[in-house]
């Protein structure tokens, strides 16, 4: 696995910040986690998202920095620990898992960012680059598959009269011909702008073997002969372009010629063999041309079926789970210039069960001039940015906490109890009940690419419950979380994984049910419990990774990595096999 890259960022200064709530002591009945949150509809009404919140960070806390490997603390907190300080130290922090809830928090490595109108456009998500270096190994590739079709090549046998002076006339026949060997030792493909590539093999030869009879009156004879067919030339054109109800690239042989230089023939196995020598400059033709027509006619059927096929298996659209998928399809034919081969790919996230675009557009992708690789990948914080928005609108970001899902031997517990030791108002009104935390993103989250890295500061709520007998829930309190991290970024062979790395946490009261108290207070019990519980959960899914834009059987290597204004630029070498 590719080592990933990692960005750091910048330590803002302690915020906090306490709100005066209503008080309400009447429990409501067991609802979905985004009622409480103003997200669920009322009986008859519509669902609302609300506005944006501006952002509260001082501008030292958004500034990032480059792309590094060092590594760092999981978390560090801006407020102290205070007195739980050791407590979270001491933590072991294996836990149970939730792969469904894991599932739902996978759009926090793909995130987004919502606008007002759909807007049509042309701009790709993602821009993939084929570059000469990586034309020259697909030729090899090609040429390869190419010369076990030539050798596969049937060769009809022929017959006809001969005449010596003195001997009369006679009949010869050449059958049971087989290609021994069919060498294509020069190749070259050349990009060929605004019309496709030019594929030319030079000093190929063909050795054939066959069998032969000769009659002239009662006097039969037969024997073997080898041929060889020496100095071939094969010049083809490849015309590129795309089917737009499939979204799949497109290759036709648009041009096709080939030149034989010689053609030599050698008889063995009768005295009379010395006949046919007489005349082999007329069974050369023969072979000449027929090995002409049949060249042609190889290159050609291979285009339309082998690399046809071939192109066939590019993962158009794929399913990563029951919310979303990723749809990879072209956009527009592939840009041809004479250093690159460029394809315009939608690049976006969908939701598998209602299909939309998203409501914001692609940014123009300007890559940079770099040969060293033989593909080049660019992915747009568009493509993320899809992803965040379509699992938010699904209702998919959001995890539940309960106390069994906490480390047995943690003297942190999510019961009235303890939470009463930090806000005693919370002991008093509900003694001695479990609680119960529901974490979400209440707007799509926001990843935002620039030439110096990756800035990724979504906004969470947290909502507190006190689990009465009945196991209705009672509200208490909710929290928005300010957050910052930092992202890892890498690939498998062909899947695109990430992981997350909480640098701070702000914490803001936004509503209590017990009175007002300090948020400080609770700071410590969220830097556990994030990087303990959610944080495992969303590195559980972002580890499997999401499937890059391949055909069949090719893999990455020799990965590098550069962040540009708005895309990752990922270069590759790639094998086949």
């Amino acid at each position: 696995m590719t080592p990933p890259y990692t960005l750091h960022t910048h330590t803002p200064h302690k915020h906090t910040h306490t709100h005066t709530p209503h008080t309400h002591t009447h429990p409501p009945p067991r609802l979905p986690f985004w009622q409480p949150l103003g997200l669920w509809p009322q009986p008859g009404q519509a669902a609302v998202l609300p506005p944006p919140t501006p952002n509260q960070f001082p501008s030292s806390f958004l500034h990032p920095t480059g792309l590094r490997f060092p590594s760092q603390l999981l978390y560090r907190s801006l407020a102290p620990l205070q007195g739980l300080q050791a407590l979270a130290a001491a933590e072991d922090e294996d836990m149970a898992r939730e792969p469904d809830s894991a599932l739902r928090w996978a759009g926090l490595l793909v995130l987004s960012t919502l606008s007002t109108a759909v807007i049509a456009t042309t701009n790709p998500g993602v821009m993939a680059r084929i570059t000469q270096k990586g034309l020259d190994y697909a030729c090899q590739q090609g040429v390869a598959v190419l010369q076990k079709e030539l050798e596969k090549i049937k060769i009809p046998e022929f017959s006809g009269s001969f005449k010596v002076k003195h001997l009369g006339k006679g009949h010869y026949r050449f059958y049971s011909m087989v290609i021994r060997g069919f060498q294509l030792p020069s190749s070259h493909i050349k990009l060929v702008p605004e019309k496709g590539l030019d594929l030319s093999i030079s000093n190929a030869n063909i050795k054939i073997s066959g069998k032969w009879k000769a009659r002239k009156k009662f006097i039969k004879t037969s024997g073997n002969f080898d041929l060889s067919v020496e100095g071939i030339s094969i010049s083809a054109g490849l015309q590129l372009g795309f089917d737009p109800s499939s979204g799949l690239p497109t290759a036709t042989c648009s041009s096709c010629s080939n030149q034989i230089n010689a053609v030599h023939v050698h008889i063995s196995g009768s005295k009379l063999g010395w006949l046919i020598q007489l005349f082999h400059k007329k069974i050369e033709s023969s072979i000449r041309k027929t090995m002409e027509s049949k060249i042609c006619q190889v290159v050609t059927s291979s285009v339309s079926s082998k690399l046809q096929s071939y192109l066939k298996t590019l993962r158009v659209t794929t399913k990563i789970d029951k919310v979303a998928g990723i749809n990879y399809s072209l956009v527009a034919p592939p840009t041809i210039t004479a250093d690159n081969l460029d394809g315009q790919l939608k690049g976006e996230f969908f939701n598998v069960a209602h299909p939309s675009p998203p409501p914001f557009t692609p940014p123009v992708l300007a890559f940079p001039a770099d040969h060293n690789r033989m593909v080049y990948l660019g992915l747009s914080d568009y493509f993320f940015n899809t992803a965040g928005f379509v699992y938010q609108q699904a209702g998919a970001l959001h995890l539940t906490i309960t106390d069994n899902m906490i480390p047995k031997g943690s003297k942190f517990r999510l019961t009235t109890t303890f939470f009463g030791v930090l806000i005693p108002q919370v002991a008093k009104m509900f003694p001695n009940m479990t609680m119960q935390l529901n974490i979400g993103a209440p707007s799509p989250p926001y990843l935002t690419v620039l030439p110096t890295g990756l800035v990724f500061t979504p906004i969470l709520e947290t909502q507190a419950f006190a689990v009465l007998p009945n196991s209705s829930l009672a509200p208490l309190f909710e929290l928005q979380l300010s957050t910052n991290f930092s992202v890892e970024v890498g690939t498998t062979p062909d899947r695109l994984i990430g992981k997350l790395r909480l640098n701070r946490l702000l914490l803001e009261l936004k509503h209590s049910d017990v009175g007002p108290f300090s948020v400080t207070e609770l700071q410590a019990v969220m830097n556990y419990l994030l990087p303990t519980i959610v944080i495992p959960k969303v590195n559980e899914r972002l580890l499997e990774g999401f499937p890059l834009p391949l055909p069949a059987d090719i893999q990455l290597s020799n990965l590098v990595l550069q962040t540009h204004q708005n895309f990752l630029l990922f270069g590759a070498d790639v094998h086949y096999g």
